[in-house]
Order: C-alpha cells, then structure tokens, then sequence
C-alpha cells in the first residue's frame, strides 16, 4: 500500500494537500497521532480499503513532542510493503504572519504569552525531525492553491515507478526564482519583445512573438544548448531514482522570452517523457 504523510508549519497549505490528495482517491486523516501510524497502516491493509488510492495523513505540531522526535523509528516500524512518502509544506516567516493576520485564524501554538511570530518560530523546531525526513519539500511562499495542487499532482504522485516526472515552468525574475527549481536558465540575452510595441502586450504562447524569437540566431543557439544539457544529464537524474525535476527558465517579466522557450522545451521532451508539465508562472 500507499501511505503519504503530510506535515508542515500552520498556514503552509496541509489542508489544500491533503484535499488534494481526496480528490486523488486516497483515505485521508487530518492531525493523526503518530504513534498511530502502525495501527492505521494495519487497518487500511485490509480489503475494505482496496479502491483507495492508498491512505493520506496529516501530521504536524500538535503532536505528542516525543512522537516528532522519534517520527524516524516509528516510520521504520511500518511493514515494507508500505511505499511510505513524506511531504513536507513550509513558507517564509512574513508569509506565514500574513496569512494568519489575513484569515485571523489563531496559531495552534499561539497563546496570550506566546505571540504570533514566537509560535510559528517554535513551530519549525518541533518539526525539525519530519522535515529531514521528508522526501519532498515545497516552499508555498509564492505559490497559489492552484500551484500548489499542481504541484502535488505532479511532483508527488506524477512519477510511476522507474519513471521521472518533469515540470518545466517559465518565470519572471522581478518575482524571484521559483524556491521548487531544480535547474534555473536564464534567457534574459535575448532580444526582448518587450520593446517592440506590436509585441509588448502578446505572449511567448503568440505566433507573432514565437517569429520574433525565432529570427534572432542567438535563440537558436540558446534553445541547443539547453537541449544539449538536458539531453546529456536528464537521464542521468532518472537513473540515480529521482522521481521528479523541475526546469525553470526566466526572462524579466515572464511574459515573452521564457515563455516560447519552455513550451518549445516541452514539445521536445514529451515525446521522450511521456510524464512531463508545462506551467508559466507569471501567466496564471
């Protein structure tokens, strides 16, 4: 079977994952016990349970203190039949405070002595052991409950075994590098279509701007190299058991340049990549 755990500060998106994760087919459970993982692995073993994807929970701070530090060994102590995967969700500390002081939901470590901040810093300590444990780490700081859904799809159930899922995004660099990249290209040398006042309000996903693009030689020579580099480390990834990579490539605004490039990429590898995404940040 299937066990997917989920953990994570307050605020980070546990609930649109474990959501997520529903809509999936998995038998999912929020703020479990960990001490009841082994309990939970024998009861959803049984054939009741078969037509579940496999079983989804939520684990997080408001867990005995010891079960967090001894997650490790009780993870150990699941059969070795159970294909167990650890997601773990975090955001940047002012991210965290403006999501909690947008909603006014109150901490769950947050008490008239214990400010908002305090709480949510005392958070990342007790989780210490589950973030170190987990096989995948999605910074949501920027990311939308759309973004964030894809990349659950994607990242974390997207690769069958012996299989690679690819996610290849564009970005603007005014809004900072994507923290979920694995490999950052950046195409800010070529011309920028930007500056063409036919072009300014098109995208890299208009023919007009693909023309453009494509007439300057040093795309071409940019688009090659690339492939070159993919071509020559991608399988390499996928041979060492990774199960997901994310390629990013960013112009300025996100618009044009890493836009045409990301999709030329990926109708490239999908024919060699048959689990393979495109998404473009900045025009969601």
């Amino acid at each position: 079977m299937q066990l997917i755990v989920i953990s994570g500060r307050s605020g980070s998106g546990k609930s649109t994952a474990l959501h997520q994760l529903e809509d999936e087919g998995y038998y999912c459970i929020d703020n479990l016990p960990a001490a009841l993982l082994p309990d939970l692995v024998r009861e959803v073993s049984r054939g009741e349970f078969s037509h579940f994807s496999g079983a989804a929970v939520c684990i997080d701070a408001r867990n005995a203190w010891k079960d967090l530090e001894n997650f490790n060994t009780i993870l150990d102590s699941l059969p070795a039949t159970v294909k167990r995967q650890v997601l773990f969700l975090d955001a940047e500390d002012s991210a965290l405070i403006k999501r909690f002081s947008e909603t006014r939901r109150r901490h769950p470590l947050s008490s008239e002595t214990t400010p908002l901040a305090e709480a949510i810093d005392k958070e990342r300590h007790l989780l210490e052991t589950l973030y170190s444990s987990a096989s995948l780490v999605l910074d949501t700081t920027q990311m939308t409950i759309y973004e964030l859904r894809d990349a659950i799809r994607q990242r974390l159930l997207g690769a069958s075994d012996n299989s690679m899922s690819i996610l290849i995004q564009s970005f603007g660099f005014k809004r900072g590098v994507p923290a979920d990249a694995d490999l950052v290209f950046d195409v800010r040398m070529l011309p920028n279509p930007h500056w063409v006042k036919e072009l300014r309000l098109k995208s890299g996903l208009d023919p007009q701007v693909r023309e453009f693009l494509e007439a300057q030689a040093m795309t071409g020579e940019l688009y090659s190299d690339i492939c070159q580099y993919l071509d020559n480390w991608l399988p390499r990834y996928r041979d060492s058991n990774r199960s997901y990579m994310t390629i990013s490539l960013g112009c300025t605004g996100g618009q044009h340049r890493s836009v045409y490039l990301a999709e030329r990429l990926y109708r490239h590898y999908r024919k060699h990549y048959p689990e393979i995404h495109v998404r473009h940040r900045e025009l969601q």
